[in-house]
């Protein structure tokens, strides 16, 4: 991953689509994967157990490798924002979001992280925008209409979907919140382990004190879906898709970094087309190829 000219950056060596790669890979599956935590534990309580569980490996690792785990209160401030917007409100609402639709869905709105991210990214740190990244915009915002139609004009025989598309719409923006304000953290020196260990800390603390306040049952579900797929979710899904993605952001910025975005809601896709019986329609298929086209064009690096 090296810096180009005019300050874009593209993938190129193993290492560098490593950190791409991965990301979109996990995240392409945990969509349903957060089905089998959907159920007997209410979602913030499920939520608060897969950060936790990240957070304590994350931060056993650094004690066993000598990483710098102390920080000043302003870092730890830092860290705990990053926390709420990243890991508390973005999973809340997105599991939220999924007890109406489908993971293949959820994770179509939530390519729209690729969009908030570059507008962030102009407004906050004066990353330019062009011509082809409006044309992308708009190719991408036309291809997630077509996808959703066909579920949105059923909405009298699913009530409630058009509820959960706002909370996806919601946990998206946090998301990008939570990317543009990674990228300051990473600006200012933060290290990418240390600093992920105590923001998913953060969050989970902040997600675990909403449930208490909110008298929400701490239950826990010892069926091995369950189980399976919290490990999977703090491990895959927390830890290693995470740093890898972070490392992305440092290395790239947070605009750019959203380029995990194209292959991520194709790969959600085809999980819920294999293990949820969606059903591509032809305007389904339009509109999750003007999808990636656009998202290509918005990302791509410029000559």
């Amino acid at each position: 991953m090296r810096a180009q000219g005019g300050g874009e950056a593209a993938l190129s060596g193993p290492t560098g689509w490593w950190l791409f790669l991965a990301p979109s890979f996990i995240w392409g599956t945990t969509w349903f994967a957060i089905k089998f935590q959907l159920g007997a534990v209410a979602p913030e309580v499920s939520v608060g157990y897969r950060f936790i569980l990240a957070a304590l490996l994350l931060l056993g690792w650094c004690a066993l490798r000598g990483l710098g785990l102390r920080f000043g209160l302003r870092a730890h401030a830092s860290f705990a924002l990053l926390g709420v917007l990243q890991y508390a409100l973005n999973y809340v609402l997105i599991y939220r979001s999924e007890e109406v639709l489908t993971s293949g869905l959820v994770a179509l709105v939530f390519g729209l992280l690729v969009v908030l991210n570059l507008l962030g990214a102009r407004i906050l740190f004066g990353t330019p925008v062009t011509a082809s990244v409006l044309a992308g915009v708009a190719i991408g915002l036309v291809g997630v209409a077509l996808v959703l139609w066909p579920d949105v004009a059923r909405l009298g025989a699913r009530p409630g979907q058009s509820w959960g598309v706002a909370l996806a719409l919601l946990g998206t923006v946090s998301a990008s919140a939570g990317n543009l304000w990674s990228q300051r953290l990473y600006r200012g020196g933060a290290p990418i382990v240390p600093s992920t260990a105590w923001s998913m800390l953060y969050g989970a603390l902040a997600v675990i004190l909403y449930g208490a306040i909110a008298g929400l049952p701490f239950a826990f579900d010892t069926s091995a879906g369950y189980l399976f797929s919290l490990g999977y979710l703090a491990i895959f899904g927390s830890i290693v898709a995470f740093i890898a993605y972070l490392t992305l952001l440092r290395r790239i910025g947070a605009g750019r970094s959203g380029y995990v975005a194209v292959l991520m809601p194709v790969l959600a896709m085809a999980t819920s087309t294999l293990f949820e019986g969606y059903r591509w329609s032809p305007a389904a298929g339009a509109g999750m190829a003007l999808v990636v086209a656009g998202n290509v064009l918005v990302l791509r690096r410029s000559a």
